[in-house]
């Protein structure tokens, strides 16, 4: 196929113009130096032929959302938009390597190695999300690398927020890491979409190609269109990579969206899990917590519907339990007994003199009170054993055997919002890491079933909870 040859670069008051960098179907890119401050720089620029008011408004659009999202370590920084003076919009951007698109396809990645960049991915697109934008079109080319080998994503020409993702407009696609509904153009592109097209990408790191390519045979658009509606991607083919992985990619590329995990940070999660299975640190998730963002986080969760539950490997699945509502009443009846008690510190002694009564019956009161805070505390401290890093310890887990199930269950030991739980089994499978305090093992008669719980804290592990195991009748 004949490739089309780059445009005329513009000119730009203030950059020299080098060289070009790569060729797209709506853009150049090419390599600018910026004169103040001295860098160089890579200019995206419009083709002038395709250039109309709704490439204008999607460029516009890519602008302000790279914009908004570039302070992300691993989303592409964007340093300025305009239109030069023959009239195409340009962007200016961090000058990034795009050597991993090729790498993957001549190179095997070490298995550590992809994870990493998957968490750090990841991590950019749960934070996209959280603001309400779908990427749609996430692939390994629209995965650079900064100087510092640090990767990032780029390339947000054809997304949307996640308000307008029911528009069906046409719109580009990469067809070997697009979802079977976005294909038959059921969707623009949804949460669950975006988990298929960041799987089959971290999928295609590992093998060296796309999932449903299949090497030796026809891998024409129409081949890999029908073989991703089957959605039984290849065997990765690599012995080092562990199955628990295979698992969880398998899981995201499910036929069916409900199918697949929530969102893309339980995914994100089950990848930190295969990094402590293999033995290497798990590598921190980049998403903002910070005071001021907590309640506009917690209101786009419900907004990109990105769930907390994580997914168990297909031999343990367990469901979600809310906590006990008596513990939370009991609290709550403290903090009562403390708010009707604190006037009494005001009292005068004239008022105490004349009433004996109420102040017997305040004091009475606050007696209670402290009693049932101290036994509370007593209860607490019982409860809430901590390992030597401070990292809470799970106890007293609980055991319902119900026909060929076990549902174990814990009290929360005084984990953080952010923590999560690593249940192991013993029978070889990848550890489990979720947020429910909750796990069912589906077994067969006569089966001893055991599973050990620990507090993963930001990828440090505290220590594990006895065993608890349960005899499944015969």
């Amino acid at each position: 196929m004949a490739r089309r040859l780059p445009s005329e670069p513009p000119i730009l008051p203030g950059f020299a113009h080098i060289h070009i960098l790569g060729s797209g179907g709506f853009a150049d890119v090419f390599l600018y130096e910026q004169n103040m401050p001295r860098r160089q720089v890579a200019v995206k620029v419009m083709l002038s032929e395709v250039v109309n008011d709704q490439v204008r408004q999607m460029f516009q659009a890519e602008a302000n959302l790279m914009a908004q999202l570039s302070s992300h370590p691993s989303i592409l920084t964007v340093y300025q938009a305009s239109v030069s003076s023959d009239g195409r919009p340009y962007l200016v951007m961090e000058l990034c390597s795009a050597s991993l698109s090729q790498r993957y396809r001549h190179e095997r990645i070490p298995v550590p190695e992809v994870l990493r960049i998957a968490v750090k991915i990841g991590s950019a697109i749960e934070t996209a999300h959280r603001a309400g934008v779908l990427h749609r079109d996430i692939k390994p080319s629209n995965i650079l690398l900064t100087a510092y080998g640090h990767p990032v994503l780029s390339d947000f020409g054809i997304a949307a927020t996640l308000t307008e993702s029911d528009d069906r407009e046409a719109v580009g696609m990469s067809i070997p890491w697009s979802a079977p509904e976005v294909l038959l153009d059921e969707t623009a592109g949804t949460i669950e979409s975006e988990v298929w097209a960041f799987a089959a990408t971290v999928y295609s790191l590992l093998a060296g190609r796309s999932p449903f390519e299949i090497p030796g045979e026809s891998n024409r658009s129409t081949d890999l269109i029908s073989r991703i509606n089957r959605a039984k991607p290849q065997p990765i083919g690599r012995s080092d990579v562990p199955k628990s992985l295979e698992r969880a990619l398998a899981h995201a590329m499910s036929r069916k969206p409900e199918n697949r995990q929530g969102g893309v940070l339980e995914l994100i999660h089950e990848f930190q899990a295969v990094e402590t299975e293999l033995g290497v640190p798990q590598t921190p998730i980049e998403v903002a917590v910070d005071d001021w963002a907590l309640a506009t986080v917690a209101d786009l969760e419900d907004r990109t519907r990105i769930r907390g539950n994580q997914a168990a490997p297909a031999s343990a699945q367990r469901r979600r339990r809310k906590p006990p509502a008596a513990a939370n009443q009991q609290y709550a009846g403290v903090g009562t007994l403390l708010r009707e008690s604190r006037p009494l510190r005001g009292t005068s002694t004239a008022t105490t003199t004349r009433n004996p009564g109420m102040l017997a019956l305040a004091w009475t009161l606050v007696v209670a009170a402290v009693l049932v805070i101290a036994l509370g505390a007593t209860a607490t401290i019982v409860l809430w054993k901590s390992s030597a890093n401070g990292i809470p310890t799970v106890s007293d887990i609980s055991a319902k055997v119900t026909g060929t199930t076990v549902e174990f269950s814990w009290g929360d030991p005084g984990t953080n919002a952010t923590d999560r739980y690593q249940i192991s089994t013993g029978t070889g499978d990848a550890p489990v890491v979720q947020s429910d305090r909750s796990f069912v093992v589906d077994g067969q008669p006569g089966d001893h079933v055991c599973i050990t719980v620990a507090v993963n804290r930001e990828g440090k592990l505290g220590d594990p909870s006895s065993e608890k195991c349960a005899d499944l009748p015969a």
